[in-house]
């Protein structure tokens, strides 16, 4: 039953996340495309925007889709777990947890999710084990590295004055993350 356990979590949050990164690179969903993403990247900062635009959709919609599919773990837990950080501090911090006043409360949900897979593996019922992948430490961990060295200098940067005003009039009508 642990595995099936497993198998829903992934299915249910990495699907879920797969479906937000959608939104942000493809507009699906009523999502607002990776054009208007970008855009919103730069008033956060992030410049240039489609390069930012880039890693959080490959965060959100290559990490989800990897998770749900218990494929190449850990990678896919990493993209993640980074892009959720990001989310939590360039989008959500500073504002209430809840989601209905604008905070973390779901990133924070996908990173405790994100963790606990990371911990126990993606169990029996995933690609990994049926085609017997298994991802070397070495590279996991230069991955981990590289995931934190992007997030951290992301998580510095301050958007400037023009951008913000300007992103704040673009952007009014969106959630941020």
């Amino acid at each position: 039953m642990g595995n099936l356990g497993l198998l829903v979590l992934r299915l249910v949050v990495g699907g879920l996340l797969a479906g937000h990164g959608a939104q942000k690179l493809f507009g699906a969903f009523d999502g607002p495309g990776f054009k208007k993403t970008a855009g919103h990247m730069e008033t956060m900062g992030l410049q240039p925007g489609h390069v930012w635009a880039s890693m959080a959709t490959a965060g959100e919609f290559g990490g989800g889709l990897l998770t749900a599919l218990g494929l190449a773990s850990p990678l896919g837990l990493i993209l993640t777990i980074s892009s959720m950080v990001m989310a939590a501090v360039k989008a959500h911090w500073g504002k209430p947890i809840w989601v209905t006043s604008g905070g973390a409360e779901l990133p924070l949900v996908n990173i405790g999710v994100a963790t606990t897979l990371l911990l126990t593996g993606p169990g029996a019922l995933s690609l990994d084990r049926l085609f017997g992948i298994r991802i070397p430490g070495w590279l996991v961990a230069l991955f981990a590295v590289g995931a934190a060295g992007t997030v951290a200098y992301g998580a510095m940067t301050e958007p400037d004055e023009q951008g913000e005003d300007a992103g704040a009039a673009e952007h009014s009508d969106r959630p941020a993350a």
